[in-house]
Order: C-alpha cells, then structure tokens, then sequence
C-alpha cells in the first residue's frame, strides 16, 4: 500500500501549485481514514489523466498482492488434503454363506481341507449343513444382549462410585449381596479408546472395528452414516435362520427377533435404517442434563421385558399374544447426563455425584433383571463408557483421563460355570504374550459382539477378541476340555479377517510397510502351525479311541491349542499396533509440494522486501551510521532539547552515552521479540510439552517484553524532561502485562454455565459489575466524534450509545436469569435480545462508516473526519467483543473488561511518536500477537478440540441448530483472535494515515501476519516431521488444525486490505473521468 500511495502520490507534488501541495502534504500527512488512508481521493489529490494508473496497471497491482495469499491457500490446501488423506475404504463384507468360514481359514491361513472338514464335524465350525443354524461361522455363545453405553463413563467413575450395580457384583462380600454370583460372571476392564475421543467417532470404532482418523471429526457435528462393515449391519441383514441358536427355547422361533435403540441420536445418524424400535433424543445440548437419560430410563424397563430368553417361550409368547415381533435380541441405550454434567459443571460437582447415583440405581435394576433369567437361557450386559473426560469436564484429545474408559461385562447365571474354565488363556503359555491379554482396546469388543451373536467379523476390523468373554458354547457342556478349542477356532478366525483386510488393504495402497506386514505374516504363520498341529492331533486321538476308557483318551491337547491362542493374539496386537500407526494414508509427496508452495509464499511474504523494514532493523540490531540513528532516536533533533538541563551542560560523552544506551535498548527489544516469535511461532510446535504449556510460555514473553520496553521508558523518563502526562504513559508497557496477569489469576470459568458456583466471575455482583465497567469504558473511549460534522452526526450518537446499553443489560438479564434454581427460567428470551441488539449495532456502525466514506468524497478530507472513521471502526470491533461475550459465557464479561484497557494501552503505545520510546514495528506486533493469543488461551480455550465450549451453541436456544450452533461455537473459539487480528490491522493503517512516521508504524501489521505464516508454515513442518510420533494425532495434528485456522483468518483480512482500498481508488478515478467528461 506504502509504495502504490507513494507511486501514485509523486506526480502530484509535481504538478500541484503552492496552496494545492500544501494541502496535499497535509492530507498525505493526516491520512483519510484510521484503517484504510487511502480509500479517497479528492479533487486536489486526484493526478491528471495522463499521470492516472490505467484500470489494468492497478489489476496487476493488485494480483501481485495477492500473489503470496493466493500461493499460501493453495499451498495449505495441498497439504491438509495430503496430510488427511484418510485410509483406503473398502465396500466389502464378511459373508455368512455356507463354507465362508472354511474358505477364510484355507485362503488366510493355508489350512488344509481335512482340517477344516474336522472341525466341521466337531462342532466348531458353524459354516456347514449340520451347523448352519447356530451361527454363521463359530457356535453362537448368547440368546441376546443389552448394551449400556454411559458416555464419558471414566474408568474411575464405574470402579468408585458406582457401588449399587458394579461394585456389588465385583464385591459382594462387601456389599452385604452374597446372594448374587459375584466374579464368575461379572469382570471390570480398562476399556482403552483411541483418539480422537469424540463420541461419534468411538461408535464407529466399537461397531466397525477400525480406527477414524482426526480427519473424521467434522462428522461429529453433521453426522454421516457408515458405509463400512458393521456388526449393526450383520445383525440387521444376516438371516436368522443362519445365527440363530438352535438349542434351547431359540429353536421355535421362526421369526426375526428386532434390533432396539434409545439415547443419543448420533447411532441414527451412523444407522439411520438398521433399529427397529428405535426412540433417539437431540444430543448437542450440553446444558441439557436429563431430557436424554429420562427417555432412555421411560424406555428401557419394556426393551428389557422383551429379551430373548430373560422368560420362557410360552411366557414371552403369552405376554405378547403369542406374537414374537416385541422379542429383542440387542438392546442398546446410550446415557448422556454424566457427559453433558461434565461439559457443564466438570467431574467434581455436586451435579455429577447425583447422575451417578442415578446411573447406579439405573444399571442395578437393568443388572437384576438380566441375573432373573432362567439357567436354560444366557444374555449378557456390557456397560461402557465410549471415551473418559479430563478434569475440567472436557474430551476429544488423547490424555489418559481421555481413553482410559470402563468396560463392566455381566453374564445371566446360565451362561457358563466357571468350573468348567479353569485352564483359562492367559498368555503364560508363551513368553511376552501376557500383556496381549491385559488391556482391552474399544476395537477389541467387535468381534467379541460379533461372536457372541453369531456374526461374521466385521471385513475392516482390526480388532483382537477377548477370549474372556466367550462363554462355553452349551453344546460342550459335557465336554470342558473342548472350551479351549473354541476359543482357538474363534481366535484363528479373527486372525485370518484381519490378515485378509491388511493383505487386501497393502495391495491398494502402499501404506502398509512391507516389512511390518512380513513379521506380521511370520508370527501368524507360526500360530497356525500350532494350531494346525493340535488339529492334526486331536484328529489322530479322536480316530484312535476305543470307547473303552474315556479318560485315556483326551479328545484335545489343551497346551497346543493354548499356545496356538497366545500367538494368534500376539498377531492381533501387532496388527493393531500397525493399524496405529499407519492408518492414515499420508500422502508424503503432496505434503512436499504443499510445503514448497508455502515456503515459496513465506518468502515473497517477508515485510525485509521494503527497504525501510531492511533499514529499521540495520540501525537497531547492527547500529549502522550511528547518526542516523541517533536523529531517528531523537525524532529529528526533537528530544535534544527535552534533555535535562544538566544534561545539556555536559560535553558530547554524556550525550552519546545517553543515545549509546537508547541504542542497546532498541537492540535488545527487537533482538528479544525476534527470538520469542522463533520460539513460539517455530520451535515450540515441535514439542509435544511446549504445545501443552504454550499458555504459559506466551504469557512469560508478553511479560518480558512489556518490562523491556518499561525498562527503556522509564531510563528517558529519568533523563529528560518529564511532564504529569509522561509520568503516567511510561507504565502503559506494564498495564499490558498486568491484565494478562490479572485475567490468569482471578478470571476463571470460561464457558461454563452460569449457574456454576465454583468461580468468582460467575457471581452476579462479578459480572454485572464488570459489564457497568464495560459500558462506562466503551462511553468514556468509543463515542464518535460529534463536534462540526453536522446535525445528522449529533442525532445518531444517543442511539449508538443506546444499542450498547441494551445489549448489555439484556446479557446481564440472561446469566441472572440462568443462575435461577427454577429450570423454566433459562434466560434464553433475554440472550436473544442481547445478540439481535448487537447486530442491529454492528449494522449501525457499518451504516457510519459508509456514511463517513461518502462525506469524505464530497466534502474533501479533514482531520475530522478521519478520527470520526477511527471510532466508528473500534467501535464496530467493540460490538463484535459483545457477541463473543455472549457466547463465551458470564466469565468473558471480567475478561472483555481486561482487553479493552489492554488494547487501549498497546495503542498508545502505537501511536506513540516520541523518538525515545517509539516501540519498533517487529517488537510492537510481537506483544500484539502475545497478548491476543493470551486471550485465546485466557478464555480456557487451547489447541485441542477437548477445549471446545459447546455450551456456545446454546447460549440463546435449546434446541440444536446446525449453522447457529457451528458459528457460534467458531466464534467462541476463534473470535478473540479474529478481533486481535482486524485491531492490529486498523491501527497498523491509523498510523499510516496520521502519523509522521507512519512507514515504520504501519509494518506492525505487516510483522503480525508475517509470524502467523511463520507458524502455519513450522506446523506443516512439525506435523511432516512427527506424522509416526505416538502423540500425532492428540497433540499435533489439532496444534497444526488451529494454526491453520488463525492463518486464514489473516489471510481474509489481508485480502480486504488489498482489495477494498484498490477498488475505492479505481471507482474514485472512474467517477473523476466521468465529471471531466461532464
């Protein structure tokens, strides 16, 4: 902008008369508006025809401009869309024909036909005619199951506090419950979950087997159905004649027994058609604590009293009029209170304790009913949790409190004798492999589920059964030896899905490192090796049995099948492993390219191309002539004669030494804002702990920095002559570091709801007191000039000054409202108003501004006028601060407070045109850049998407409205750092129009934007660098998703500033030629 003005400026000096340069000096010299100076072109300032650019010089103009953003798009676009790139998805499906499972085991693991014909005969293989009615490739172990999914369930909540369901089943001694069978049937387990920890993303996970990527997390809030195999779609298409258990009441039931569900409506959204009793409830609204759990709680009690073999047939038959369309064999109800109390109060509060207790009468009510069913009948109950939550109420990350989720498995008494297992698979029987059998991943239960209902595996799982589960099919129930060889079919199963899925997989995409996939194949071809010997074994006693003495001979060896077991899982672990690590497809060459691209935009980006940037820093950092430097310093001889008088009566080494030292300050300003931006914008997103802390680390620069400047402000103040006015600006660089201290220290609960009474910024006389403070500033700093701009202006500040007043006494109305014990007053009629006041102020702000533009052009530019611009302008910005109040939550009111006298001391500070304590453009956008991210980072916000304040997408409404709620809570996120930006890009141009030395003032902006594409640009990097790192997809990948989104938030405001003032200036040159031609 600096040099066009200029270019465009020069042959008016030439040309003009005296009178008409004078006042195009001034003009040049006060500028035309705060953020845009040159918008406007007036009469005496407009260049002859001749001298005019052409429309088409201005055109390339402009797309030299725009060269860097443009590259920078297109660079971050080929990166994201390479780094993202999700894994190959495959329409396939695990088949349920007669022979599949054979087939599977011939294919996969290179058994030979007669051992598969064996187990066929003996019963373990389910995929023949013999057998094709208990299940599509292994015996089906249970008649029907009812999963409870408490969400945000932490492994601690199910151990501790839930002792009425879990702990009297785990301990019943210690409950005074001897009466129910305790441990045979019942297991706790850490149920491990993978990131991200979005619930959306854990359901597919449970019910596909796979791992989603961060890059799915999108669909946490539009919701996309899944095209994958499932075990919900093997239930809903398999028929029932093939799964079905053939012994026992089952047998008579000719009918397809139904699928239920009820809870959180985010299962319809991944099975929209696969529930046939289905009753889901809205889940966004995290202020909502019982409207989902109360649903669940009025359906629950009938789905459970139509379980399949809870009650005889004939009882079941006539509860239903002999109908067998209400028998359910799954039930699934998804529980939300404890996760929507955690968003909104957090783990600690009273809150949570009551939804516990509620969950705990709730599971043991549903627990008793599966322990009544009869012992001819088994079903089974898992209640789990789909991801934990850290300690402020918050998930979607990878910490521990995150995955480390509960599993609680309780088994009817007629599903197995614990007798009967006593040589259970533990991993002992091969060295190393214990730790296979200890945790249980989420993708571990699928086809877990799958085998207990008789399903095939899921095609694109990689999970690993927990042979724990499995109960003895009822068929060997004579035969305790043969649990074992159950287990082992069920295992060689699963290992043979998933070697066929990576095989298939590895041949679509290059993905999967061969030699990974090589000790993979080595470690199942040795489990298979044993098992086929133990086949070959069992098959040779069998032949060779007299029926003499049964004891003599043993049908199956139990130690090969066992150590065939503990390799088949060491092969399911190591899979798994892999699929972690690999399971994104990065695409690394369109990653290089996107990175070029960006360095490429970096470089052309640097503000070092302007020579009076590259001559700035040389003064500073290398003291180069250093009477130049020296007269910069002083403001052109300016501050010599504001030297004290002692002074003056020194010889020239006092004085060189006073500018000697001035001359150390500025250096080690810049020097230090230099390494600070390094630090933060570049080396810190290599560091998984620096990213943790980064609030931390920014708010000990911000300080160092203030003190710095405070330093060398406070050395002129004491060496020259000061005035009250002096006193009081020399510590505007410690006001700065004082309300970042200040909001760190007593400014907590930042979007929780109001109600909460933990934090003081809750409080009413907190937050109403801080919004009288907040009106009085924005009275006392931001109402628009008036004086000599006509009666039209006068009219319309008591209505400008009105809005903000009503705004924000409705705000204060609604969080009063929202801290009333009485549920009806949720303050949502006074929220609404508040938000509508604001727009209809923000309309009026912009109505002003095109307002002032249109005087400017008719009536010429004045001083008047341009200040009339600035307010309207911080005012415009000061009504956007209120709708991120609103949405941030009663906590936001002390920290607006804060920013307004932050911001009004950095622009002080800014326009600060004394030599001495002139702060350096690049120092300058380095405390801008701090302290905006600060207030990122203040309003409990960090780079991570467990940090998301969904509370914002219900601050006026209950219900849940996609593009309401998906821009309220961007604006929560992203807003502070959206108004960071536009501030420091309108000051950057107030300077420029106003200022004498308006260059250097005006590249602050120019520095600001330039160290947020030094940071997107060193994401790339470290994301590139750290795509295998253990923490990728907790830590790194959201770092480098935020960082993304702060750089095109910048990259739209650059393109306003490029754009909006050429095309002013073409339409001013444009209407010009047409009065000439009039």
């Amino acid at each position: 902008h600096y040099l066009t003005r200029e270019a465009m400026a020069a042959p008016r000096r030439k040309t003009a008369s005296a009178s008409g340069a004078r006042h195009e000096d001034d003009v040049d010299r006060k500028g035309s508006t705060a953020g845009f100076p040159h918008y406007r072109l007036s009469k005496t300032s407009l260049p002859s025809p001749k001298q005019r650019p052409s429309t088409r010089a201005i055109f390339l103009k402009v797309l030299a401009l725009l060269a860097p953003p443009v590259l920078l798009t297109t660079g971050l676009a080929i990166f994201t869309q390479s780094f993202f790139l999700s894994r190959t998805s495959f329409e396939h499906r695990s088949s349920c024909k007669l022979g599949s499972a054979g087939t599977l085991l011939q294919t996969a693991l290179g058994l030979e036909p007669r051992h598969v014909d064996y187990l066929r005969r003996s019963g373990f293989l389910t995929d023949d005619d013999i057998h094709s009615h208990n299940g599509c490739w292994v015996p089906r172990r249970v008649d029907s199951m009812a999963i409870l999914v408490v969400d945000a369930l932490r492994f601690d909540f199910a151990r501790d506090h839930l002792p009425l369901s879990i702990g009297s089943r785990l301990f019943p001694s210690q409950n005074g419950t001897a009466n129910h069978h305790a441990s045979d049937t019942s297991r706790l387990y850490q149920f491990v979950a993978d990131p991200p920890t979005v619930t959306m993303q854990r359901l597919k996970g449970l019910t596909t087997g796979g791992l989603p990527t961060f890059a799915d997390i999108s669909g946490s809030f539009g919701g996309a159905s899944i095209e994958e195999d499932s075990w919900v779609e093997q239930l809903k298409s398999v028929p029932w004649g093939r799964r079905h258990n053939s012994h026992g009441e089952m047998k008579i039931l000719d009918e397809h027994p139904r699928i239920a569900f009820v809870g959180d409506d985010t299962w319809v959204d991944l099975f929209p058609t696969q529930f046939d009793d289905c009753h889901p409830f809205p889940s966004f609204n995290t202020r909502d604590l019982d409207t989902v759990d109360n649903g669940c709680l009025e359906h629950l009690p009938r789905l459970l009293g139509g379980l399949l073999g809870r009650t005889t047939t004939s009882k079941n038959q006539e509860a239903t009029g002999g109908n067998s369309t209400s028998l359910f064999e799954l039930i699934v109800a998804h529980f939300l209170g404890v996760d929507h109390v955690g968003h909104t109060y957090g783990p600690n509060n009273p809150h949570m304790e009551s939804k516990l207790h509620q969950m705990d009468v709730m599971l043991s009510n549903t627990l008793d009913i599966i322990d009544a069913a009869p012992t001819d009948s088994c079903i089974v109950a898992l209640v789990l949790g789909d991801h934990g939550m850290t300690e402020d109420g918050n998930h979607g990350g990878g910490t521990e409190e995150e995955v480390n989720a509960g599993l609680f498995v309780h088994f009817s008494p007629g599903c197995q004798d614990e007798s009967e297992r006593e040589d259970k698979i533990t991993g002992e029987e091969i060295p190393g492999s214990a730790h296979t059998f200890e945790s249980i991943h989420q993708i571990d239960l699928v086809p877990t589920i799958s085998f207990l209902l008789g399903l095939p595996v899921p095609y694109a799982n990689i999970g690993g059964l927990v042979p724990d589960l499995l109960p003895t099919p009822k068929k060997s129930i004579h035969h305790p030896s043969h649990a074992t060889a159950h287990t082992a079919t069920a295992l060689a199963l699963n290992s043979a899905q998933v070697w066929d899925y990576l095989d298939t997989y590895s041949k679509t995409s290059r993905d999967l490192p061969m030699d990974h996939l090589r000790e993979l194949k080595e470690t199942l071809d040795s489990a298979t090796l044993l098992y086929r010997d133990a086949i070959s074994h069992s098959e040779k006693l069998t032949n060779s049995q007299t029926g003499d003495d049964e004891e003599e001979h043993t049908f199956f060896d139990s130690m090969p099948y066992r150590q065939a077991c503990a390799l088949f899982k060491i092969f399911l672990a190591e899979s798994t492993d892999l699929g972690k690590r690999v399971w994104t497809q990065f695409n690394e060459r369109g990653m290089m390219i996107g990175i070029g691209i960006l360095i490429v935009a970096w470089i052309m980006a640097a503000p070092l191309w302007k020579e009076s940037v590259r001559n700035e820093l040389k003064r500073t950092l290398f003291s180069l002539n250093g009477s130049a430097q020296a007269v910069h310093l002083s403001g052109k001889k300016e501050i010599i004669g504001g030297i004290k008088e002692n002074v003056k009566r020194e010889n020239d080494g006092s004085v060189l030494s006073l500018k000697s030292s001035l001359e150390s300050f500025h250096r080690l300003e810049v020097m230090a804002a230099i390494l600070f931006m390094i630090f933060q914008c570049g080396v810190l997103t290599f560091g998984n702990s620096y990213i943790d802390h980064e609030w931390e680390i920014v708010t000990f620069f911000l300080s160092v920095l203030c003190l710095l400047v405070f330093r060398r402000w406070y050395f002129v103040l004491n060496n020259q002559a000061r005035s009250c006015e002096d006193s009081i600006r020399v510590y505007l660089p410690l006001i700065v570091a004082l309300c970042s201290r200040t909001n760190d220290v007593l400014v907590t609960g930042h979007g929780l709801d109001p109600s909460i009474r933990l934090h003081v910024a809750h409080h009413p006389i907190a937050f109403l007191s801080s919004l009288f403070v907040l009106v009085s500033l924005r009275i006392r700093w931001l109402t628009p000039f008036s004086k000599g701009t006509g009666r039209n202006e006068i009219r319309y500040i008591p209505f400008s000054s009105l809005i903000d007043i009503i705004a924000t006494v409705c705000l204060g109305g609604s969080w009063w409202e929202k801290r009333s014990l009485d549920q009806s007053r949720n303050g949502f009629i006074m929220a609404r108003l508040a938000i509508w006041s604001v727009f209809v102020g923000l309309t009026h702000s912009i109505y002003c501004l095109v307002r002032g533009v249109k005087i400017s052009n008719a009536a010429g530019i004045h001083r008047k006028n341009v200040g009339s611009f600035i307010e309207n302008t911080q005012l415009a910005l000061f009504r956007a601060m209120l709708f991120l109040v609103i949405v941030t939550g009663p906590s936001a009111a002390s920290t607006a407070v804060l920013v307004v006298i932050q911001c009004a001391a950095l622009q002080k500070m800014m326009l600060e045109s004394n030599g001495t304590r002139e702060v350096n453009a690049p120092v300058m956008a380095a405390m801008w850049r701090l302290a905006m991210r600060h207030v990122f980072f203040a309003t409990n916000h960090h780079c991570s998407f467990n940090r998301l304040q969904y509370s914002a997408a219900f601050v006026a409404t209950g219900t849940f409205q996609f593009h309401i709620a998906g821009s309220s809570l961007f604006m929560n996120t992203f807003g502070w750092e959206i108004l960071g930006s536009s501030l420091v890009l309108a000051h950057s141009r107030s300077c420029q129009a106003g200022l004498k030395n308006r260059s250097a003032r005006s590249n602050v902006w120019d520095w600001f934007r330039y160290f947020q594409w030094t940071e997107m640009l060193a994401s790339c990097v470290s994301v590139s660098v750290m795509k295998r790192h253990l923490m990728v997809w907790a830590i790194f990948a959201p770092r480098f998703m935020f960082a993304a989104v702060f750089t095109v938030v910048g990259l739209l405001l650059w393109t306003l500033d490029v754009l909006m003032p050429k095309l002013v200036t073409l339409l001013a040159a444009r209407l010009h030629n047409s009065k000439l031609q009039i």
